[in-house]
């Protein structure tokens, strides 16, 4: 089983941590300076997830309906438009930061609203990872009776993904360990997600708990002892939008149901 667990680990977590220059890229509506709703709700997520990006670059971009001069001043009035937001939510803005507008000097063919736009270039500060203490989750869960649950704490996904962070290693290990010490123990996996209100489109609670589900299963628990569920952002311990990252990390977590300890 430990070759197993470490083959299943390597594999999963073969991922990149972040790339040397990003793009995020927003919509507007015809002749406005304002985000289209469903940008503005895109990057209020894009802020709360990458509370420690700087951004080196804004680019405002129009369509080819109007003048140079007038698609000029509107290009600008959208990079500017981006540029406040991300200073109101406290996005670091680099001091050598380039915001400016390209008019319909560069419109690509295709669809005119594709060329409403702002890109916004950022980086993202390498992390270390750390490992993390050890959870006792043994003794926490000897005396679990049917309908508890707990959290597995220090457990964090790569950012709208279901691939665990390397650190993470140490609260999977305990997991699996309890299902094997405990064959009595039927569980129900719960996904949460964090920041979004509403439907969690892209199923990133249910990928993640997923996630975990296969894990164990992989590793040699029986599936008729697991169950599964994401339920988005309908269960915060905090309301939305939260106050700080603390509240987001709290909110954005994976919760394990006791079904069945017989």
């Amino acid at each position: 089983m430990k070759q197993k667990f470490t083959t299943t680990f390597l594999l999963l977590f073969s991922v990149l941590l972040y790339a040397q220059e990003q793009q995020f890229q927003v919509f507007f509506d015809f002749d406005i300076s304002e985000t289209n709703t469903a940008s503005t709700t895109k990057l209020q997520e894009w802020i709360s997830d990458n509370p420690t990006a700087e951004v080196e670059k804004i680019y405002g971009y129009c369509d080819s309906v109007g003048s140079l001069e007038y698609n000029d001043v509107l290009s600008v009035k959208r990079a500017n438009y981006v540029l406040e937001k991300l200073k109101s939510s406290n996005i670091k803005i680099s001091g050598k930061a380039e915001i400016k507008g390209f008019g319909k000097r560069l419109t690509q063919p295709g669809l005119a609203s594709a060329n409403r736009k702002a890109v916004v270039y950022y980086t993202i500060p390498a992390k270390k990872e750390e490992p993390v203490a050890k959870e006792n989750l043994s003794e926490e869960t000897k005396n679990l009776k049917t309908g508890d649950k707990f959290t597995l704490k220090n457990l964090n996904f790569y950012n709208r993904s279901g691939v665990i962070v390397p650190s993470s290693e140490p609260i999977l290990k305990e997991l699996l360990s309890v299902m094997v010490e405990r064959p009595d123990l039927k569980i129900e996996i719960q996904g949460h997600i964090c920041c979004q209100l509403g439907t969690d489109l892209e199923n990133i609670a249910t990928i993640r708990a997923r996630a975990i589900y296969n894990f164990l299963i992989e590793n040699g628990i029986s599936k008729d002892r697991l169950q599964y569920k994401g339920f988005g952002s309908s269960r915060p311990i905090h309301q939305i939008p939260e106050r700080n990252e603390q509240e987001r990390n709290e909110n954005r977590r994976v919760e394990i149901v006791i079904l069945d300890s017989k």
